[in-house]
């Protein structure tokens, strides 16, 4: 990514700090008060890209508020991909992840994930494919943008700390997620 596109999105990011000073959408969370149910959200990230490449991105989650602070949860990850000017440039991933949250102010956020993709890897030197797995341990943060009563955004940073740059659907080990949960 370049650096004009680094600034920008930090810019941005920078912006959503400054203009949210409240947390609306924060549910409290008192021990056995609220049923499980009503503590679970859904939500997850959805990308499109058309033209002479494609890319479709998938990846619902669900989580459980399990303190105030504190929630955990499970994801999947559809992608297709497909390049109308490489002979064979069709492709699908898939796979799942599991990440835990804990709220450091009302709307910061640390976040770990363990995600596992399997995907088309181009075997370095050739041009031949194999289909593998890849695991990835994502750590960072993020700010969440509520609006309306449980909903919000989810802008999340993250850094793949066992990041193999042959082994990986990843072009780079850091990682920039817009997500929305309900």
């Amino acid at each position: 990514m370049s650096l004009l596109k680094n600034k920008f999105i930090l810019l941005v990011f920078g912006a959503f700090i400054l203009i949210q000073t409240t947390s609306l959408a924060q549910r409290q969370i008192y021990s056995d008060s609220i049923p499980f149910k009503d503590r679970l959200y859904y939500g997850g990230n959805f990308g499109m890209q058309f033209g002479s490449t494609t890319l479709i991105d998938l990846s619902p989650i669900v989580g459980v508020m399990i303190t105030p602070k504190f929630s955990s949860g499970v994801g999947v990850t559809y992608q297709y991909f497909k390049d109308r000017y490489y002979y064979g440039g069709e492709s699908t991933s898939y796979g799942g992840r599991v990440f835990s949250r804990y709220n450091i102010l009302p709307n910061i956020f640390a976040h770990g994930e363990y995600e596992t993709i399997n995907f088309d890897n181009n075997i370095f030197g050739t041009n031949e494919f194999e289909r593998i797995w890849s695991n990835a341990l994502f750590l960072g943060g993020g700010y969440f943008a509520p609006f309306g009563p449980r909903g919000g955004a989810n802008f999340t940073f993250l850094y793949n700390v066992i990041h193999d740059n042959l082994r990986s659907p990843y072009g780079e080990p850091y990682v920039i997620r817009v997500g929305f949960v309900l």
